[in-house]
């Protein structure tokens, strides 16, 4: 970064080495191959060891990008107090009963991370198991995955990341006397099943290439070197991963793609038998599994069910040829999840973007919904530790309302409000408008756009507005309560969330016609949103910043190559824009497992050609772009920081107007950005002045 003779800063720009590859008989020239670090594997376990050349042009962009928004400064303070201010900083979640206990997280005033507590279920004074804040002393980078109670409650397991690449370490506490064990496992992928001995536990190893591949039992107070491998899946396009049924009885092995899962069963109560295989997977064929008595209860897509429904099983004998319907299945309505509890079936399930809670009484069958009237709302059930209840704990909040959380008897139907989310700054959700509307796609589908504005709000075409979007995955984005949105939505914006193909809000088939030979349905959905917001007068062409992140960073690179003209800017956070490259690299940690929703260019020249015609890095075009911001991680396993690096690189040599163009890399994290939740905000402060800048209202 350097200044000219005026003091106008000049951004950096990488040097072109040029990689010329072939594939399938056509070539690819990468300018920008060099700022992938050969030793990437080694850089997730230890950044220091990143090579000079690419730290010193990573960090030049960094510099260039304070330089840049140093005008934002005193805008990006006004921005972080207000999102501090609305949030209870001595929070704590609602406490889960098991046995004697009740358990829970709990923040106090100023810290950064959470506390795990438990209380007498009966009421008595809260025992502090473990204090994140205390263990994150000192650290640049620290994450909490998770904390884990053993049967007998007298073990807690707990794993953490210092260094943001998702590799952690599982750690054990002895409840009874407070102290550390010696028991220390790293490079797992940040989960702990415990056996009902209250001794042994079952977790996921990640290997060289960041890949969850094994699962081994470990026996508290044995060396790491004793653990048996119990699990190893052979397909490096498959994850794994742990769970445990809601009754207890097993613990669950689950395999799976975008696509095809498998499930295993290991009896709780005897940790070293045998896993035992559910059904055997079938390419395009999904189940995943609870239990109660004798039976299995399986949420599957098999035999055509494409929303999916729920079939029984026996559970000593699961094959397919056993399988029942017991909730059939009705096109349209998607069935998200399940739960089984003693005497009730719960599932969530959507049908036309809206979700709804559905009971089924096992006894007799007897059924009964629980669902809000509100035009748009997210809806979502909380998993408790017990089985022998008759209470479900659910949460709903919409983009006006803030967060409740709800137990519910589901013989009585009464519904006991737990918590509400409180806004310390204070919100009045009168003074907000929330509305979702229906944007014409150009193949004549209606793509949801779920909208929230001040009420004074003028619907002329003069406000600018935040056009949210993802589509991949099958991953749904609720319409759901932001703190973080009201301070752009007090300047005037509107805040939109697109719901477009690639996610499920609108069943299975809405995903399908998202991915693969249908990828380019979710950024031109994504531009048939923004154009419906114009028309309808939410916005203006020119003031609508887009943002998304990973996949939904490859919708923003998408769209700033395909319909530019309709963005004022774009927020990229950790975008998965350098598509062809990645899928061509099959010893990257994702490539393999993300074949079936991209298509393998490695094997396959149609998946090749499509992936290229729409990669976003491989379609920069000398034109002009609206104003860009991408942020990227140092230790991102997920999105490796030379996406953005490469992406911006390309876009500073071949763009041919003078719209900002910022890099920001946090040399500290990875794919989640920081960690505290408030250093998370600051992150957040950024790329609302960002966006603030970019409308003209960075004054506000």
């Amino acid at each position: 970064m350097t200044a000219d003779g005026t003091g106008v800063v000049t951004p950096p720009r990488a040097a072109p080495k040029p990689l010329a590859r072939r594939f399938h008989g056509r070539e690819i020239v990468d300018d920008y191959h060099w700022l992938r670090a050969d030793n990437w594997q080694e850089v997730m376990r230890d950044p220091a060891v990143l090579a000079p050349e690419i730290r010193a042009y990573l960090e030049a962009e960094n510099a260039y990008a304070e330089a840049v928004l140093a005008p934002t400064a005193a805008l990006q303070q006004t921005l972080f107090a207000e999102m501090k201010g609305r949030i209870k900083q001595d929070d704590s979640s609602v406490p889960a009963a098991d046995g004697p206990y009740a358990y829970a997280t709990r923040y106090v005033e100023g810290a950064q991370h959470p506390m795990v507590v438990r209380t007498p279920r009966q009421g008595g004074e809260e025992r502090i198991l473990l204090d994140a804040n205390a263990r994150a002393q000192g650290k640049a980078y620290f994450r909490l995955a998770g904390a884990a109670h053993s049967t007998d409650h007298r073990l807690l397991a707990w794993t953490s990341d210092d260094k943001g690449s998702e590799f952690f370490t599982v750690r054990l506490i002895d409840l009874e006397s407070g102290a550390d064990l010696a028991d220390e496992i790293p490079e797992t992928s940040g989960g702990v099943v415990w056996a009902n001995d209250g001794r042994t536990f079952f977790y996921v190893w990640l290997d060289e290439n960041h890949r969850p591949s094994k699962v081994f039992r470990h026996v508290v107070g044995t060396p790491r070197s004793d653990d048996a491998v119990v699990y190893e899946e052979a397909d490096p396009g498959f994850f794994i991963g742990l769970s445990k049924t809601q009754s207890n009885a097993f613990v669950l092995i689950g395999a799976h793609d975008h696509e095809t899962s498998e499930a295993w069963l290991i009896d709780a109560d005897r940790p070293t038998s045998a896993p035992r295989l559910v059904a055997a997977r079938q390419t395009a064929v999904e189940y995943d599994v609870d239990h109660g008595g004798d039976t299995l209860y399986i949420r599957t897509n098999r035999d055509g069910a494409e929303d999916f429904k729920i079939v029984t099983a026996p559970a000593a004998a699961s094959g397919p040829e056993t399988w029942r319907d017991l909730v059939p299945h009705v096109p349209g309505r998607l069935m998200i999840s399940h739960v089984v509890l003693k005497r009730h079936l719960v599932w969530l399930e959507r049908v036309e973007g809206l979700p709804r809670i559905v009971v089924r009484r096992l006894a007799d069958g007897a059924e009964h919904a629980i669902a809000f009237e509100e035009e748009a709302y997210s809806l979502g059930m909380s998993g408790g530790y017990e089985f022998d209840t008759n209470e479900l704990r659910f949460t709903y909040s919409s983009m006006t309302t803030p967060q409740r959380v709800y137990d519910y008897d589901m013989e009585t139907r009464a519904r006991v409000l737990r918590k509400e989310q409180e806004v310390p700054s204070g919100h009045d959700p009168a003074a907000y408008v929330t509305r979702r509307i229906q944007a014409p796609a150009a193949d004549g589908e209606l793509v949801p756009v779920s909208l929230l504005y001040r009420a004074d709000t003028p619907l002329d075409g003069s406000a600018p507005c935040l056009l949210y979007g993802y589509g991949a995955y099958g991953i749904a984005i609720p319409a759901a309560f932001s703190t973080n949105a009201l301070s752009l939505v007090d300047r005037g914006f509107v805040y939109a969330i697109a719901h477009i193909r690639g996610g499920k809000e609108k069943g299975y088939r809405w995903y399908a016609r998202g991915r693969r030979e249908y990828k380019t349905n979710t950024f031109d959905d994504f531009a048939a949103a923004a154009r419906a917001l114009v028309d309808r007068g939410y916005t203006a062409k020119g003031r609508i910043v887009a943002q998304g992140g990973s996949a939904g960073g490859m919708l923003m690179g998408a769209v700033a190559n395909r319909s530019a003209d309709l963005f004022g800017a774009i927020v990229a956070e950790v975008p998965f824009v350098d598509v062809l490259a990645t899928m061509l690299d099959d010893t990257l940690p994702l490539t393999p497992p993300e074949w079936p929703e991209w298509g393998n260019p490695i094997e396959d020249p149609e998946a090749f050609d499509r992936i290229r015609s729409y990669s976003p890095y491989d379609n920069v075009e000398a034109k002009p772009y609206p104003a860009i911001l991408a942020l990227g991680g140092l230790t991102d396993p997920r999105v490796t920081y030379w996406e953005p690096a490469k992406w911006v690189a390309r876009l500073r040599a071949t763009k041919t107007n003078d719209s900002l163009l910022i890099l920001k890399t946090n040399m500290d994290a990875g794919h989640g950005g920081a960690a505290g939740r408030f250093d998370r905000l600051k992150e957040v402060a950024l790329i609302q002045a960002f966006a603030l800048l970019a409308v003209g209202k960075a004054g506000t």
